[in-house]
């Protein structure tokens, strides 16, 4: 599974960028192998002013399927990059879970 980070208009410093991929990696361990890539945008929505104002937007691709993206929305960029990639890992469970009805269904 590749992963690309997009910094955007934020500082992505070593330790940010390892959280980021160590929990996209922990949250999609369980379909790594139909992951091809994976790309994270992160974003100051705001800029110097207060409130929620950190964006994590995350684009998967899977093997065979339409990219799912998912955002998630926060005061703070690491509880972004948490709710994003949790909010994936349910878009792309819900998603194979549907695939996997139909192919019951036609057999």
């Amino acid at each position: 599974m590749q992963i690309q980070i997009n910094p955007g208009d934020v500082e992505a410093t070593e330790s940010l960028e390892a959280h980021i991929e160590n929990e996209i990696r922990d949250k999609l361990k369980h379909i790594a192998d139909q992951v091809t890539r994976i790309e994270v945008h992160l974003h100051d929505t705001r800029g110097p002013k207060h409130g929620v104002d950190k964006r994590c937007m995350i684009e998967a691709r899977l093997a065979g399927l339409d990219p799912i993206a998912v955002d998630h929305d926060s005061t703070q960029m690491y509880d972004a990059v948490e709710g994003a990639a949790g909010k994936l890992s349910r878009a792309i469970n819900h998603k194979l879970g549907k695939l996997n009805d139909r192919r019951r269904a036609t057999q």
